[in-house]
């Protein structure tokens, strides 16, 4: 099933169910319960947003091996993670805003994101995925200047619009053996698949859920593959008039224009 959240022509925010090129819309929320309305819409007739409003955005660096050599930084020992406001979120066909304070040196970064769909702490491994709603598309985007400069990651990967996410959350979906790729312009810049990861979606509710209590509708991003903007030679930046498209087998396509933040 997709679940979507989406904006109809009067401004009102609700969720739905996709069919096709339908949306079956629904009343209540994903975290509780959806109930159909018996209402459809087109889905050219709406706008999709973020499927979720996330309480919380975790993520991991370095989760797959051949990124991590391409950085040049070891492969974890444990899942290496950081955290992104939840004002950065934004959904399908907003723009990634280069922003005023740091615009030259912005970089996509396709992931695989899991949505909580009920409170978990201390969860095994063989129990995990039984707290996720779903699957959906994620784009990590990071200021890599600020990223060197502080430190560490969070006011690089937490500018407002630097986390997209989209165009639905897909709740039949195996995570562990899903093509993921990223498309700059057309051109693919990133292509593995999440086999590939050091640490596995239940892995990291896992481990994660030993740390702290992974609230309902917290998402987390588990990590991007090789093929990054700034380890290309020359490197290659997000500029005003781009299109990044990240997308994973079995959800669809997060696409997002690129323009400069307005002064």
């Amino acid at each position: 099933m997709r679940i979507a959240r989406f904006s109809d022509r009067d401004g009102q925010i609700r969720y739905g169910v996709v069919e096709g090129d339908a949306i079956a819309v629904a009343d209540g929320s994903p975290l509780l319960r959806l109930r159909r309305t018996g209402r459809k819409l087109a889905l050219n007739d709406v706008r999709l947003l973020a499927p979720i409003a996330p309480c919380n955005v975790l993520a991991l660096g370095r989760n797959y091996k051949a990124h991590a050599e391409e950085v040049g930084g070891d492969v974890p020992q444990a899942p290496l993670l950081f955290m992104k406001a939840t004002s950065a979120v934004i959904g399908p066909e907003e723009p990634i805003l280069l922003p005023n304070a740091a615009p030259d040196r912005v970089d996509y970064e396709a992931e695989l994101a899991v949505v909580i769909k009920r409170a978990a702490r201390h969860v095994s491994e063989q129990d995990a995925l039984a707290y996720v709603l779903g699957y959906t598309c994620a784009n990590d985007v990071s200021a890599r200047d600020c990223q060197s400069a502080d430190g560490q990651w969070a006011r690089a990967k937490s500018f407002d619009t630097f986390a997209p996410l989209g165009p639905w959350i897909e709740t039949d979906l195996e995570p562990g053996d899903c093509d993921i790729r990223c498309r700059l312009n057309g051109r693919l810049m990133q292509d593995a698949n999440t086999s590939l990861m050091v640490f596995s979606v239940p892995h990291i509710i896992s481990y994660l859920s030993r740390c702290m209590t992974l609230l309902p509708g917290t998402v987390i991003l588990t990590g991007t593959p090789a093929g990054c903007g700034f380890v290309q030679t020359p490197p290659v930046w997000l500029k005003a008039g781009d299109v990044v498209e990240v997308e994973i087998e079995g959800i669809g396509v997060l696409r997002n224009p690129v323009k400069r933040e307005p002064q």
